[in-house]
């Protein structure tokens, strides 16, 4: 398995195994078919409601803890110094583990409505310290963000002592987020793709069958080697094992520099709708 030196040296696996929607039935069987697979990176999130079914696969699979490079992340809504000391120690209780690879703030601000909205710049730099009080006391050993945009991190490293190690975006063919993915090279940051495969949405793309068939290949796996060539961590998801096996497959092909800079420039497509900012935008305008 190919591996990623972080900025604090931890190394993490480039193809991480999501788990989100992928636990709604037997959840504990899927993710243990993924370890049997081959998949050590797992990625979950308080909110997917499945930490529980990760930490009992894992227990039950066989393979050492400390072969697993395990990821969570803290619920938008639960921002702020003390929840998130709570809310790791309730994700560390569900995952039946005494330290987390990777801890993530999930998204920047809240959900639109409440009324800690407005007041992201303060949360998430009160969360930040507690994560990094959770990095020094060695119960986590990266800490980083997810679907942070540039004035995002521009806050969070006012008063940051420790630089985020890894920045979890929707990145994908015909979704780029050029400008945040920049950034986080300028600083350092490693950029880890959500939605590498575009949940689907992609994959009837005339440009990207095309290539796909040129390389003897499904448009999915052509979407992780992309993601893998732009040195990106990915993390695809699948229920079923022939997928996951497939999706393991990553050292055999290789996509020239000029089909690579084609699906680079590829019209916007398969974006989710999700944005950190978007709902700053009043209903109806």
């Amino acid at each position: 398995m190919i591996s990623k030196k972080l900025n604090n040296g931890i190394s993490i696996p480039c193809i991480g195994f999501g788990t989100y929607k992928t636990t709604v039935d037997d959840g504990y069987r899927i993710i243990l078919d993924a370890i049997n697979t081959g998949y050590r990176h797992l990625d979950t999130a308080a909110i997917y409601n499945n930490e529980e079914e990760v930490g009992r696969a894992v227990r039950e699979s066989g393979v050492a803890r400390e072969e697993f490079f395990i990821t969570s992340k803290l619920n938008r809504n639960r921002l702020g110094y003390e929840n998130t000391k709570k809310e790791f120690e309730e994700s560390l209780k569900k995952l039946q583990t005494d330290y987390l690879d990777l801890y993530l703030i999930h998204w920047p601000r809240s959900d639109y409505g409440r009324d800690d909205y407005d007041n992201w710049k303060e949360l998430d730099r009160e969360t930040w310290r507690a994560m990094e009080e959770l990095q020094r006391e060695g119960r986590v050993r990266s800490i980083g963000v997810s679907n942070f945009l540039p004035h995002h991190l521009d806050n969070l490293l006012e008063t940051a002592e420790t630089v985020p190690a890894i920045n979890q975006l929707e990145l994908h063919p015909g979704y780029m987020q050029e400008e945040a993915v920049a950034y986080c090279r300028e600083k350092g940051i490693a950029v880890e793709a959500w939605s590498p495969i575009g949940r689907a949405r992609i994959i009837k793309d005339p440009l990207l069958i095309r290539l796909a068939g040129k390389y003897g290949i499904s448009v999915p796996h052509l979407c992780l080697i992309f993601g893998l060539q732009n040195d990106f961590i990915i993390l695809p998801k699948s229920t079923h094992i022939e997928s996951m096996k497939e999706n393991l497959v990553y050292d055999d092909i290789r996509i020239s520099d000029e089909d690579m800079e084609t699906i680079r420039s590829m019209p916007e497509a398969g974006w989710s709708g999700e944005h950190p900012d978007r709902e700053t935008v009043k209903p109806g305008l």
